[in-house]
């Protein structure tokens, strides 16, 4: 009897996924505990293995159909091990068709023999015209080819017996326009479109960021940030660094520590609004958005004020390698209380983040720039970098903002100011 795959649970309160590829095609032997399918939720991919060896039944559910977790979508019979392919998965190669009979070699003398259903032709002028590369070049229309850079292969010639004239060359050098041929719009049918159905976590990125701006006042202020100092301090210990940790020392681990410091100072940006209430926490869980195999994923930092630097750096490179193969887990990317978006890494110069809601806050980094700014009365040459936070204005006043990405700012420009937290 085939036993029934079936769309195993794939966390809390997810009842409905959609199948992803199907990695075994229908009639494939599998064997026990290989990847059969993908199945995606709004949150992650789960590989879904064989529980038995056998040959994989027919396929119910389709690539990018939607099921139910305890849907039945295809099967595998165990007693099919070592039977010959299923004919319709594999069809049979076709018989090898014999070889054709050489032809006889005909002598380089003989002349071909008439074919009697065609008559004979009457000679005509074109029958004298050689190949163009051989074509007779008139003295008037050599010199008008060397003049122009042209050569005798780019002209057509219409002299006798294939002949180029002095016409010839002149007509070649016509513009272009002339001898364009205007084509009419394309039609609707060759107008070719793709069309795939959103996957559940493109959905659920849709509807996070749709309910963000629906349910709160989102506004934007910005500031911009002298790099010098991180700079200086990762030339200078980045050796060092990446000897004890097998990693190299990044911009990220700056920022959540400085955005930590940030949100003690202000903890409304740490808040939520949660019915007619304000939730403040003192706890700091910094989601971190990290680009994915399916678009951008948002893992969570837990408890990151009690991590160091390098262990922060640790977190987030192991979040980024696992994000590229959608190997993310369902708890990583639940919860948060405040996320960090680093844009710049794609050229952003500058963007308005959007919060994740229910956080209040959402700071956006941004692509660093050598600029001219004023230092002590001077005009001088730095790393410069735009930050912008995007804050629920319910609960957070312009203030409060300006204060947090300030706070920011000081502690970036000056990193000893993180560990004397000053």
């Amino acid at each position: 009897m085939p036993i029934e795959l079936k769309v195993p649970p794939v966390g809390e309160s997810i009842t409905e996924v959609q199948i992803g590829e199907w990695l075994k095609a229908e009639g494939d032997l599998v064997k026990r505990d290989e990847i059969v399918v993908k199945i995606e939720t709004d949150k992650v991919t789960v590989d879904l293995p064989a529980p038995v060896a056998g040959r994989l039944g027919p396929i119910r559910v389709k690539q990018g159909q939607a099921a139910a977790v305890g849907d039945v979508i295809g099967s595998i019979d165990e007693t099919a091990v070592g039977d010959a392919p299923v004919a319709a998965a594999r069809p049979a190669a076709p018989a090898p068709t014999p070889a054709p009979a050489p032809e006889p070699k005909r002598e380089a003398s003989a002349a071909p023999s008439a074919t009697p259903s065609e008559p004979p032709r009457g000679r005509d002028v074109r029958d004298t015209i050689p190949p163009q590369g051989f074509a007779r070049v008139m003295p008037s229309a050599r010199r008008a080819l060397k003049e122009r850079g042209l050569r005798a292969e780019d002209v057509e010639p219409t002299g006798p017996g294939g002949r180029v004239l002095k016409e010839d060359v002149m007509r070649a050098e016509e513009p272009v326009a002339k001898k364009v041929e205007v084509k009419p719009a394309p039609t609707e049918s060759e107008r070719p479109e793709d069309v795939v159905p959103m996957s559940p976590f493109r959905r659920r990125i849709a509807e996070r960021l749709v309910q963000s701006q629906q349910t709160a006042a989102l506004l934007t202020t910005f500031n911009e940030v002298d790099m010098s100092g991180v700079l200086a301090l990762r030339k200078e210990y980045q050796e060092a660094f990446q000897k004890k940790y097998g990693m190299k020392l990044g911009f990220m681990s700056f920022f959540v520590k400085a955005a930590i410091d940030g949100l003690k100072l202000v903890p409304a940006v740490n808040g939520e609004i949660r019915g007619t209430d304000i939730v403040y926490k003192n706890y700091y869980d910094i989601g971190v958005a990290v680009g994915g195999g399916k678009g951008l994923a948002v893992p969570v930092i837990r408890s990151a004020d009690r991590l160091s630097f390098a262990e922060v750096e640790q977190t987030i490179n192991d979040f980024g390698k696992r994000a590229k193969d959608n190997k993310l887990e369902l708890h990583e990317l639940q919860g948060g209380t405040f996320t960090i978006s680093n844009g710049g890494v794609y050229g952003s110069l500058m963007s308005t983040p959007i919060v994740n809601p229910p956080q209040s806050g959402i700071l956006g980094l941004h692509a660093m720039q050598d600029r001219p700014v004023a230092v002590n009365g001077q005009v001088v040459v730095r790393p410069m970098m735009y930050i912008a936070l995007t804050y629920d204005h319910r609960l957070i006043d312009g203030r409060e903002a300006v204060t947090f990405l300030k706070r920011i700012k000081h502690c970036v420009e000056e990193p000893a100011r993180m560990l004397l937290e000053v």
